[in-house]
Order: C-alpha cells, then structure tokens, then sequence
C-alpha cells in the first residue's frame, strides 16, 4: 500500500510539474515598443494563455548588442534584436537564430517616428556635429546605426570625427539640455516634451537616416523556438490579442497600465498604441524584404559585415498559426 502511494504522489508531482507555465525570460528596452512589460502587467485579463502555458520575465538590457550577448549565455528566451544586432549574432557569434515576430518598426509611412535633437543655436546641420557627442541607447543598437550612417553620409566617422555616449532612453533630453550630449534620440513621449523647450530642435529622424525600419523583432535561438514552439504559439496569440486591444477597445486600460510602468500620466501617454505611436504589426508578423533592405544598407556603408538570408532566418510561421487562432482583424 506504501508503495502505491508513494509511487501515486509521484506520478500527481510529475504531472504537476509538467503543467508548470513555462518562464520566458524577455529582454526589453523602452515601452512601449518592447512588449514584454506589458505582458506582466496585463497577464491573463487580455491574454487567455497567460499564466498557464507560459509566463513572461521582463529583463531590461539598455539595447540590442547587449541582449544579443545576453541569449548567447542562455540569460534570456527571447531577444529583442535591430537588424544590424541579427546579422552579426549570426554572422559574427555564428549563432542558429530564428526571428518569429515583430515587436514594432519605425517610420513607417502613416505613423510617428522616432528623431534626433540638438540644442539649436549651437547645431543648425549634421556637419555641425564634428567634434560633438552623439547619444543613443546602446551601441548595437537601431538608434546607433542611425546616427551613424547619418553622420557618415556626412563625411564623419564614430571615434575619429564624434564621440558616442550610451545613456537610458529617459535620459537622453536631460543630457541635451544639461549640454552632456549634443545630440539625442528623443523617443515618445520625451520628444513632446522637448517640443516645449525652444532651445531644441529636431536635426533629423531615424527614416532621414536609414528609411522604415524592422527596427525591434523577437529573436531566439533555433532549438529553443522547434523546442518550445506550441508555448511561443500561444505566447504571439496573446501578443496579437493584446495589441488589437491596446490599438481598439482597450486603448485607454492600456494607456493606464503603460502609465503606471513609465510612471507618468495617462494624458500623457495617450498617444501609444495609435498612429502617433511607431508601427505594431497586427498579426505579429515581421516584415522579412523590410529587414533586409535595413542589413544591406547597412552593409553599404560598412557598419555591418556581411548580409544574411533574411528570408531562411525569418520565420513567420509561428505568427501565421498565431493570428489565425485570432481571427481577421476587425477594429
């Protein structure tokens, strides 16, 4: 009889532990743009597998090149990674790397994007900026490879001609106003707050610089993704349900819980979600010829090595499977 219990609460352990969510550590940046917070925060009230299939570990790593390190030590799941970061983990670290989604693109035509501000009397153009200190988020990163192949078609290289400082999306208009920085990447809503400053102005945007950009897309190493493929189904489900709500219905219970992650006013962040926010792609999907021009572009002017096969390493599949569970989009 002892042994029949004991080998019934093993059997009952077992099978508890095999229904245990599994843990998606997700590195993010900024929000919104990166979903990952927004994950935690709106869990199963919008997200029906949330809590029972998987759960997600928000992990914040300043950008792309950082993170890209970061999954290759197993530290994170999923990555979110600039197209510059994907070609070099695969062409550089030799990592097997698989994109499944898109987090969000910038300057896409119809929605806001993203610019770089200087104080205005003393930038007027980007050959102003030799000699001067450029910020951006993170080395790796989008915003890096904008500054620098703007200030490249200028004629200006990174460490001979300017100096790049990394500093927190916040940060960034209270270094241009401290005079820390000379330039910098104003994200929403910090860009709203500098149009109140009449001593800023913005010099360019990142589309100025390298065009509509597949600029942050879920990245994660290929046996991870065939491994855990039913769970990363049900994760980009509830990612597609989640962002119809915040865009649709639920627009201003997503503004109130992005609020609440960014610390500021709902009035302030009512502009998320909608066309004054960056492109969120409906179904998920990551826009494969997008990402490729972004890495052959930046092959052009030698801030990438070599180019991949975007269309071998983007894998919309998942995404596919995903928003047909979803349905068509009706809002």
């Amino acid at each position: 009889m002892k042994t029949l219990i004991a080998l019934a609460a093993s059997l009952l352990a077992i099978g508890a532990a095999q229904a245990e969510p599994l843990k998606l550590r997700i590195h993010w940046a900024t929000v919104p743009g990166h979903w990952a917070p927004m994950n935690a925060k709106v869990g199963a009230e919008v997200q029906p597998h949330y809590g029972k299939s998987y759960i997600v570990e928000p992990i914040f790593i300043a950008g792309s090149g950082p993170a890209l390190q970061a999954l290759a030590a197993n530290e994170l799941d999923l990555s979110g990674l600039s197209p510059q970061v994907i070609s070099a983990g695969i062409n550089e670290a030799k990592l097997d790397l698989k994109v499944i989604g898109q987090q969000l693109s910038t300057d896409v035509p119809g929605f806001a994007g993203s610019g770089f501000w200087v104080r205005k009397d003393e930038i007027k153009k980007v050959e102003d900026l030799k000699g001067k200190t450029v910020g951006v988020n993170a080395r790796g990163s989008t915003i890096d490879a904008a500054a620098r192949t703007m200030l490249a078609k200028h004629g200006m290289e990174d460490g001979k001609d300017y100096q790049v400082v990394e500093l927190r999306f916040p940060a960034q208009l209270a270094a241009l106003q401290s005079k820390r920085i000379d330039l910098a990447i104003l994200l929403r809503p910090f860009d709203d707050e500098a149009a109140k400053d009449p001593s800023l102005n913005k010099l360019f945007t990142m589309g100025d610089a390298i065009g509509p950009t597949e600029t942050v897309s879920w990245v994660g190493k290929a046996d991870f993704i065939a491994k855990n493929r039913a769970v990363l189904v049900d994760f980009l489900e509830d990612n597609i349900r989640l962002r119809r709500w915040a865009s649709g219905a639920g627009h201003d219970k997503a503004v109130k819980a992005l609020a609440e992650l960014v610390k500021k006013s709902p009035e302030e962040m009512q502009y998320a979600f909608t066309k004054g926010d960056n492109y969120y792609d409906p179904d998920a999907k990551v826009n494969a010829a997008r990402m490729q021009k972004n890495i052959d572009d930046l092959v052009k002017i030698k801030l990438v090595n070599a180019t991949v096969n975007t269309k071998a390493v983007v894998d919309n599949s998942l995404a596919e499977e995903a928003a047909k569970r979803v349905g068509p989009l009706t809002n």
